[in-house]
């Protein structure tokens, strides 16, 4: 029972909290389907497992089971347990989400509340606001001033429709207020319900955690227990391995011992067996690797071959675009060269081509120089031949050979020292002119070797190429043998000397040599002078030098000249006679001969041999340089007084035999890299001599650009070639910076003297002047730098320091601005003076003359104490005749005024000076135009005139328009506003004549400094003939596609008749409204006559009519109430539609747009679709990249849509691109406003009455204006349907009585939820909305079916509102009604299908033809299948009861099928006829079974329920080719249950083939007026197919029917296949006829098919009375 109970408990509470929460989490719902479970279930083993959350309770139970605690309990006492305890843990948490639930509820109630009293305090104030604005409309009212009247109203409405919304909102929240209250209360209620249930669940877990407490109590004890029966089993364990030890040791070593010689066998096995394996491993492995390696080969080889190939491309291609880019370097350069030169005034192009011409020579060299290579190496093989067959002869020869005679006789080392020379004179390389001369070296004699040097010799300067060949002593060293003459002696002339090439030596550490028993250690001759130098030389002189040599060794020797240095060989010309044997301290002399013909150093040495060995005199000739200092390059001026000047000298002196151009600057030098060559007449030397330079400057090129005084140096003395060559080329580096170190100079309180720049000769001096003049105290350092044209020397840095101290009185501020001052004003500064002196001095400050009409100093004369300061008073009132009295200090274009002042300091030599600056300007204000004339002005209406008013000041200034008439508004601002500095503001004053008169007033404009400024004002006021009842239409936010309408009175004015002067007499006035063009806005009318009293505007009439409808209705129509009836008077009412919309431009070009874009994302998603393609092709296509191309193309030529792109003009207005570009902009159009300001005319009167047609005057004085604001905004439901072309829906053309649906879609495109409805369409007009509206939220759409259906040709046009709370939709509904043209082939009756053979079938076709312009549709119905048919049992009783003969009642349907299907079948049952065309209807007749009485009614039914056609279809079936057709009928036409009349006996055996039908022919004869007609009858034999037994009729027993009257044409005859025959039966009564009697005759009717057939005609003959 305590089970059951709390069952029901927990189902209140399930219940419950399912009603509380409604809005939980899915989670909490599965908790209450399992809560649900708990209910119900008795909680058995297998239900425990619902419970996954509860797993560690289930747990916890299942241990205490384990332990035992619990197994005295019964069995299901631990299920119930667990049961309990869920429940508790379920309930909690219910309980738990119910108090949360609970305080939400109490939450929302209080913000529910303060909202409200939020909303309370917000209405109270609006409708105060309300009751002042209205107390103040009715003052202005009072007042009469109808333009505020208007503003306040606008804001009455405004705050009307904000308070009616505040009210709204009100109401609202008290719904939802009541509402948290009432739902507060049901949760209260429910919270209270659980009061007893929440105190079970405590009580319930209280007791839980005593259980859990316990739980883990015995859950300790239970682990000590097992934790001491674990030790004890180990013990035993323990005890009982002791016992066994022994045993198992031998058993162990047993076992160890099979173990071992197992292994040892299998070890032995093992090793043969692998050594097995090893080796066919071994072989596997080596074959496996020599397939390898052969493959890793070819694939090398591959690599390599397509490695070499890549490489060869990408060198070609670098070397392409290095060509490229040096190409288009030399053009830069080119280029920046001419431009360099055109700037310097030097000739560019004579330039350009010497440069042209040098680079061709320089070409030829190198050309010239590979040939001698070639030619070198070549010689050199064969030399080393030749040396090889001569190395042994030469082993003992004298080291110095004699020669006596006057021929020069070479030795072949002297011989291969001048061929080695000539060859290095093309100028190898350094590395190919080291190996040579080692290899040659190494393979000549040792007598030789020690005068061979290894050094590198210096770059000679090539000679020309006679000079070269004239010489060829080398040529055919190799061919012959030389032998050496011992005993001919050798003399050298001056001229041999001269022209003998020197060899190239190099200076070698050689042991000491003994001569005649004694050891000579040195040089054992002397020079004097030591150094042979030919300082400063000129290029063309002529110089001669004596050189004495003398012998300084212990032994008689001799002196041999062997030759100077390559590079001195073409100046130096030595003449030397051998002077023989010289005894110690013995000399001889040498004469030098030095011509220069290059500007350039040189050095050399001069070689001699002697006994000793070999020794040089060294020859050093120097150009011109200069060499130049300074005395002094640190100058210190010291300290001195502002104001002093003090002067320095310095002395440049130049001990240098080149003269040279000096700068004094202070521009620090910059090392000059690329130096521009001027062009000048130079020698080949010269020319020559262009290579060295452009190494030197590339060298400097990639220098830092931070030098110390060293690496100038050296940098200038590598430019010194350059220089010499062309010495004008130094001085373009230093004249760059001239003006800047002039400027730099002159600003700075360090200057320099008058001597700046200037030439300096050789051993020549200068004196240069620095004077320092301190104007500001400080110290003061300036680097000064004598710069120099000659690019050697290098430019002399000086330091110039100096401090200036500051005056002993000194003004605190000498620079007093003033800011901004305008004229006539006064402006006070203080001018403060302090002093650094220990005694007091007089000041006395001085005025200009000019400034003392507008400045003054109080006092002009005071005393400045010690250590204190003095203060002035500076009075500035600036005259306009500022500008002519001080232009020295007024700049009247900047209007910046600057006076120097000064005060004289008493003991002061120096007075102090100051600034004082202002800006001084106009405080005007300046009007556009000095008179405003408004015009014509309408009483009704207001002009507004625009006015610039322009600040002539600098300083921002107020301004305000005072005194203002009534009629008068200035605008913006009411005409207060503030005019920044030069700033023009259009003023907009407006004019509301009240009275029709003359007006002249005046304007006061007055500004912030209490200046006014008048502008004279004339308008005339005038009263118009008509007037409208508002001049401003404002109309409500509208979206577009929507409308919004406004309701005027066009009135008469009465007033206007008592103004004879300046109208006419008042009559009937015409009018005339002219809103713009392709506008949003519609006037109705536009343009009418109006009378007197009388309202005649044709165009209004229904505007009359409307008068009588409802005020509700007339409310929705026009927005406003209706009149009353006798306001009517004088009025014209006149409707002002806005209707918003887009224009055609707009939408064209929007299309263009998204045209463009959809060719841009189409574009893009081929070229998606082409990688992906390729990628997904790329792998197992790797190596068919024909194919792949191939596939991409086609791929890509299927893909691509072209999207023709048209201009905007060509864009079709109702058009599919159209409409998608109007939808898109519908959906991001922004709001917009606009205003309209459109004048109607009015006439002074009637045309005359003589003629109508001429147009009447118009004035300017009666013209009204009418003010419209048009603020359109987004619609929030647009039409997206793309069969609605502008708001329009055409149903084209339909046939009358035809029924077409179309649907067009709306979308919600706001953030809002709507509300659709519909305006009534007309129950008796064509169309209909089918289905019903909805609410649509943001972002949804709804599909409106409508339905056309005309009943009437012609057209029609209809308009449906969809209306929601925002915006009406209004879309045109169009149609015309055309009636249907069809013809048939068949106009109607009976459709014969004649006889057909059974189970076959025949067809007949109906042509329909639609002549109309509208696609038609029809029917084709069978009566058979109607479901609707009228035959009934009635007909069938009369068919059955009204004779076999005499019947006429023929059934619509005759016989059917045995299959049950109809006989007669069509094709289509249901099409439609295109316009202009037609369609063909198949009738089929399929009997399967011999019948003459199938027949049916085809119909054929129009959409609209018109019948074209009614056919009854006739068709018999035969068994047989051959059958008979006519005579009287034996049977009813419908198929019967009676038996047939006339039944045919089975077939007896023995009988003959052939068949006896019976067939009945009655023959009536008419008698009328004595006379008898005979009876004539007709029977038919046809024949359906032909047989090959033939198709024949014969008639038997003919002589007794012409006995009886009978007589039968013809008797037989043959029947073709498909045609018939006619058989003609006449009778004629013979004479004695009874009229009663009746004459019968049968005769046989033999036929013959594909069967023959008898038929048993019985000829019924009569007379009759009655004509049929």
């Amino acid at each position: 029972m305590e089970e059951a109970d709390n069952g029901c408990e927990w189902d209140v509470a399930s219940d419950t909290c399912e009603l509380a929460t409604e809005q939980l989490s899915s989670d909490e719902e599965t908790d209450g389907k399992e809560e649900d479970d708990f209910k119900t279930d008795d909680f058995k083993d297998g239900e425990v497992n619902e419970f996954p959350d509860l797993e560690w309770l289930e747990e916890l139970y299942q241990e205490n089971d384990s332990d035992g605690d619990l197994a005295g309990e019964p069995g299901d006492e631990r299920q119930r347990t667990f049961s309990a305890t869920a429940r508790m843990f379920k309930l909690r948490r219910n309980l738990d989400q119910l108090d949360n639930f609970h305080r939400q509820k109490e939450s929302a109630l209080l913000k529910a509340r303060e909202d409200l009293n939020r909303l309370h305090h917000s209405i109270e104030s609006l409708l105060e606001q309300r009751d002042v604005l209205e107390r103040e409309i009715e003052n202005q009212e009072a007042a009469k001033n109808s333009v505020a009247v208007i503003r306040l109203r606008a804001q009455h409405k405004n705050l009307c429709y904000e308070l009616q919304r505040e009210e709204e909102i009100e109401a609202h929240t008290n719904n939802e207020l009541r509402q948290q209250e009432l739902e507060l209360s049901e949760v209260e209620l429910e919270v209270g319900k659980f009061c007893m249930l929440r105190q079970e669940v405590q009580e319930e877990e209280r007791v839980f955690q005593i259980l859990k407490a316990q739980n883990a109590v015995q859950r300790l004890q239970q682990e000590k227990k097992n934790s001491h029966t674990l030790q004890l089993k180990i013990q035993n364990l323990k005890n009982f391995d002791r016992g066994n030890t022994d045993m198992l040791e031998k058993m162990g070593t047993l076992s160890e011992k099979k173990t071992e010689d197992g292994r040892t066998n299998r070890k032995v096995g093992a090793k043969y067996l692998k050594e097995t394996i090893r080796r066919m491993q071994q072989q596997e492995v080596e074959r496996e690797q020599k397939k390898r390696e052969s493959m890793q080969k070819r694939i090398q080889a591959v690599k390599l071959l397509k490695s070499n190939i890549e490489a060869t491309q990408e060198n070609l291609r670098v070397r392409h675009s290095r060509a490229k880019a040096n190409t288009l370097k030399k053009e830069r350069q080119q280029k920046r060269l001419k431009e360099s030169l055109q700037a310097q005034g030097i000739n560019s192009t004579r330039h350009i081509y010497q440069q042209k011409r040098d680079e061709e020579m320089k070409q030829k060299q190198e050309e010239f120089k590979e040939r001698q290579k070639a030619r070198r190496l070549e010689i050199v093989e064969k030399l080393v031949e030749e040396e090889q067959l001569v190395k042994s002869r030469k082993a003992h020869q004298a080291p110095l050979p004699k020669t006596k005679t006057g021929h020069k006789i070479l030795s072949p080392g002297r011989i291969r020292e001048k061929l080695l020379r000539y060859l290095d004179s093309v100028h190898p390389s350094g590395t190919e002119r080291d190996t040579t001369l080692r290899n040659f070296s190494a393979s000549g004699s040792s007598s030789e070797s020690e005068y061979q040097e290894d050094i590198i010799p210096k770059e000679m300067q090539h000679p020309s190429l006679p000079d070269s060949l004239e010489e060829p002593e080398f040529c055919g060293l190799w061919d012959q043998k030389f032998k050496l003459p011992l005993n001919e002696k050798t003399t050298l002339t001056p001229t041999e000397v001269k022209r003998e090439p020197a060899v190239v030596y190099r200076k070698l550490s050689t042991t000491p040599k003994k001569v005649g028993g004694k050891q000579i250690k040195g040089p054992s001759f002397t020079s004097k002078p030591e150094v042979i130098l030919f300082k400063d030389f000129e290029v063309g002189e002529t110089y001669k030098k004596k050189v004495i040599l003398t012998n300084i060794s212990y032994i008689t020797n001799h002196c041999k000249f062997l030759g100077i240095s390559a590079q001195l060989q073409d100046f130096i010309m030595i003449n030397f006679q051998p002077p023989g044997p010289l005894s110690t301290g013995m000399s001889c002399e040498m004469q030098i001969t030095f011509h220069p013909s290059i500007n350039e150093d040189l050095e050399g040495e001069v070689d001699f041999a002697s006994a000793a060995g070999r020794f040089s005199v060294p020859v050093r000739c120097t150009i011109k340089r200069c060499d130049l200092e300074v005395d002094n390059q640190f100058i210190d001026f010291g300290s001195h007084v502002m104001g002093q000047i003090i002067s320095r000298t310095i002395t440049l002196t130049n001990k240098g035999a080149l003269a040279t151009r000096f700068s004094l600057d202070t521009t620090k030098p910059v090392p000059e890299i690329h130096q521009v060559q001027m062009p000048s007449h130079r020698s080949a030397d010269t020319q020559q001599n262009q290579s060295s330079a452009s190494v030197a400057t590339r060298e400097l090129h990639n220098m830092d650009h931070v030098l110390d005084r060293s690496s100038v140096s050296r940098q200038c003395q590598r430019e010194s070639q350059v220089s010499a060559a062309d010495p004008r080329s130094a001085s373009v580096s230093s004249s760059m910076h001239a003006q800047i170190a002039e400027g730099f100079s002159d600003s700075c309180d360090i200057r320099i003297g008058n001597v700046r720049e200037g030439d300096i000769g050789p051993f020549e001096s200068v004196k240069l002047e620095i004077i320092f003049s301190p104007t500001v105290p400080g110290e003061v350092k300036l680097d000064l730098y004598i710069k120099f044209s000659d690019p050697t020397s290098c430019p002399i840095a000086i330091l110039v320091k100096g401090e200036g101290v500051g005056l002993p009185v000194w003004v605190v501020e000498p620079n007093i601005d003033m800011k901004i001052c305008m004229f006539d004003h006064l402006y006070q500064e203080v001018v403060t003076l302090q002093s650094s002196t220990s005694r007091a001095l007089k000041l006395t400050f001085d005025l200009w003359p000019e400034m003392r009409k507008h400045m003054e100093i109080i006092p002009r004369t005071g005393f400045l104490q010690a250590q204190s300061s003095f203060t002035a008073h500076l009075k500035f009132v600036p005259r306009n005749t500022l500008p002519q009295d001080a232009n020295k200090y007024f700049d009247s274009a900047t209007s910046v005024l600057e006076v120097p002042m000064a005060v004289q300091v008493a003991g002061q030599v120096q007075p102090v000076i100051y600034t004082v600056q202002a800006i001084v300007t106009s405080s005007d204000l300046k009007f556009g135009q000095s008179e405003v004339d408004f015009g014509y002005c309408s009483i009704y209406q207001s002009v507004k005139s625009s006015v610039r008013l322009t600040n002539m000041s600098l300083l921002p200034q107020e301004f305000g328009f005072v005194g203002l008439p009534e009629f008068v508004d200035v605008q913006p601002n009411d005409g207060f506003g503030t005019l920044l500095p030069q700033e023009t503001l259009e003023i907009d004053i407006i004019f509301s004549a009240n009275k029709a008169k003359e007006y002249r007033f005046h304007l006061s404009c007055k500004s912030g400094i209490n200046r006014v400024f008048p502008l004279a004002c004339r308008a005339m006021g005038v009263c118009p003939t008509l007037a409208l009842s508002h001049s401003l239409v404002q109309f409500g936010p509208t979206a577009v596609g929507d409308h919004s309408t406004a309701l005027l009175y066009l009135t008469y004015n009465q007033t206007v008749r008592n103004q004879s002067k300046q109208r006419p007499s008042a009559g009937a006035r015409l009018f005339s409204f002219t809103p713009p063009q392709d506008s949003s806005i519609s006037i109705t009318p536009a343009a009418g006559r109006l009378l007197p009293g009388k309202l005649i505007t044709k165009s209004m009439q229904l505007l009359q009519h409307d008068f009588e409808l409802p005020v509700v209705q007339w409310r929705c129509r026009y927005g406003v109430r209706p009149p009353s009836v006798e306001n009517l008077t004088e009025r014209c009412l006149v409707l002002v539609t806005f209707k918003p919309k887009l224009e055609d431009r707009h939408i064209k070009e929007e299309a263009l747009r998204l045209l463009l874009k959809a060719k841009q994302t189409n574009e893009e998603d081929i070229k998606k679709l082409l990688e992906e393609e390729a990628k997904r092709e790329a792998e197992p296509n790797k190596g068919k990249k024909l194919s792949k191309s191939s596939k991409m193309s086609d791929f890509s030529s299927k893909t691509a849509t072209p999207i023709e792109t048209q201009p905007p003009d060509n864009i079709d207005a109702g058009g599919q691109r159209f409409e998608e570009a109007r939808a898109s902009l519908l959906h991001s159009f922004t709001s917009r406003y606009s205003e309209y300001t459109i004048p109607y005319f009015v006439s002074d009167g009637d045309p005359p009455e003589e003629d109508r047609q001429t147009q009447p005057t118009w004035s300017p004085l009666n013209t009204v204006y009418l003010k419209l604001q048009c603020p359109a905004v987004q619609p929030p439901l647009v039409v997206v349907s793309s069969n609605i072309r502008n708001y329009a829906l055409d149903f084209q053309q339909v046939a009358v009585g035809e029924r077409v649906i179309k649907r067009f879609s709306v979308q919600n495109i706001s953030e809002e939820s709507l509300e659709l409805r519909s305006s009534l369409l007309d129950i008796y007009g064509p169309f209909s909305l089918l289905n019903s509206l909805r609410g649509i939220g943001p972002g949804e759409k709804h599909t409106l079916v409508l339905a056309f259906c005309p009943t009437l040709e012609k057209k029609y046009c209809e308009t449906l509102e969809v209306r929601c709370q925002k915006m009406t939709l209004a879309v045109t509904l169009r149609g015309e009604g055309i009636v249907p043209a069809i013809t048939s082939s068949h106009s109607g009756g009976l459709l014969d299908f004649g006889y057909v053979l059974e189970k076959e079938s025949t067809s007949q076709v109906l042509k329909l033809q639609n002549s109309s312009a509208v696609t038609v549709g029809f029917k084709a119905m069978l009566y058979s299948l109607s479901p609707s048919k009228t035959q009934g049992a009635d007909e069938k009783v009369a068919l059955l009861l009204g004779g076999y003969t005499d019947s006429k009642i023929q059934p619509v349907v005759g016989t059917h099928n045995y299959n049950g299907l109809s006989v007669f079948s069509v094709q289509p049952v249901e099409a439609s006829i295109a316009a202009r065309q037609s369609q063909d209807v198949v009738v089929t007749f399929h009997p399967d079974h011999p019948s003459v009485n199938y027949s049916d009614r085809l119909t054929i039914e129009l959409v609209n329920k018109t019948k074209l056609c009614v056919l009854d279809l006739r068709g018999a079936a035969s068994a047989h080719n051959m059958y008979l057709n006519g005579g009287d009928p034996l049977t009813v036409p419908i198929e019967s249950l009676l038996p047939p009349l006339i039944t045919s006996q089975p077939e007896l055996a023995g009988q003959s083939e052939e068949m006896e039908i019976p067939v009945l022919v009655t023959l009536r004869a008419s008698y009328s007026m004595g006379t008898i007609r005979p009876a004539v009858r007709e029977l038919q034999i046809g024949c359906i197919r032909a047989s090959k037994k033939g198709s024949d009729f014969l008639w038997d027993n003919l002589a007794s029917l012409q006995q009886r009257g009978f007589s039968v044409e013809p008797s037989k005859g043959s029947v073709e296949a498909g045609s018939r025959h006619t058989i003609k039966l006449t009778w004629t009564p013979q004479s004695g006829h009874k009229p009663n009697e009746v004459v019968q005759m049968c005769v046989p009717l033999t036929v013959k098919g594909d069967e023959t057939r008898v038929y048993n005609v019985t000829l019924m003959a009569l007379v009759s009375t009655h004509v049929d």
